[in-house]
């Protein structure tokens, strides 16, 4: 009988239920966090398809989309670069915490691997509608913002390990002592300046649909729409404490797994 069956015979009762209360709990705030970043990935990928400018995160990696489409970078999709782009803002947050980098933030890049794939996801989802008027464009930028906002309201919400883009700006503000606010903006500042610069590096001139007039817009709008709607989220606050029906499913396989075991 291996280790783990013993434990559990071994586990009183009151453990037991105690234990896979946190079970349910756990899987049900992910499961509910992955929603989140749905919203928010669906967001940015309408920002995207607006061409008005994408959001911060997304805008650098795009650029360097754009670019492998000309062949001057490998050719990747924008979920991809996005990866790359968070593996890299995870290994800064490294070399500043240096021994106060805690293990668990490495769980950042799991999450940033996810929402790398739901952004290709989304993106092949808004394919078919890229709008032809500049009212459709802008009415696209304000609809991505919003619901890119909502995204960030549930993620904040759900409590759990930040995003990479987040996590940097908590560990220099760890470091420096200044505020998470104001390193965020000069982290934004700094990933705006870098998409800037890769689009006059690759193509030698300033690409409106990378860096625009709507990603202005999300830099000043989102911040503004994630506490109005954040406010709002009280419904959000009982979905995440409700016990799922579906627990007795979950609990019923792991029997079944763990009668296995036992012979």
């Amino acid at each position: 009988m291996c280790n783990f069956a013993k434990i559990f015979i071994k586990m009183p009762n009151s453990n037991f239920n105690l234990t896979k209360e946190k079970i349910i709990s756990f899987l049900w705030q992910h499961i509910l966090l992955l929603v989140s970043l749905y919203f928010m990935t669906l967001g940015v990928a309408l920002c995207v398809r607006s061409n008005l400018g994408s959001s911060v995160i997304s805008s650098c990696p795009l650029a360097f989309t754009l670019a492998g489409t000309k062949g001057y970078v490998p050719t990747l999709s924008l979920g991809t670069y996005t990866n790359i782009l968070n593996v890299f803002l995870v290994v800064c947050q490294i070399l500043i915490l240096r021994k106060r980098f805690k293990p668990v933030q490495l769980f950042q890049l799991l999450i940033g691997f996810v929402f790398g794939a739901l952004i290709d996801l989304n993106m092949a989802i808004t394919s078919i509608y890229v709008p032809a008027s500049i009212h459709g464009q802008i009415f696209e930028q304000f609809i991505g913002c919003t619901v890119m906002s909502a995204g960030i309201a549930m993620e904040i919400k759900c409590a759990s390990i930040t995003m990479p883009g987040e996590g940097l700006p908590v560990a220099i503000a760890k470091v420096t002592g200044k505020s998470f606010a104001d390193i965020k903006i000069i982290i934004d500042i700094a990933l705006v300046i870098a998409a800037i610069s890769a689009c006059l590096f690759f193509f030698g001139q300033w690409m409106w649909n990378v860096v625009g007039a709507g990603t202005l817009f999300a830099m000043i709008y989102v911040g503004a729409a994630v506490k109005v709607i954040s406010r709002h989220l009280g419904w959000f606050d009982r979905l995440l404490n409700y016990n799922p029906e579906f627990r007795r499913y979950i609990f019923g396989l792991a029997r079944f797994l763990y009668s296995q075991v036992r012979h």
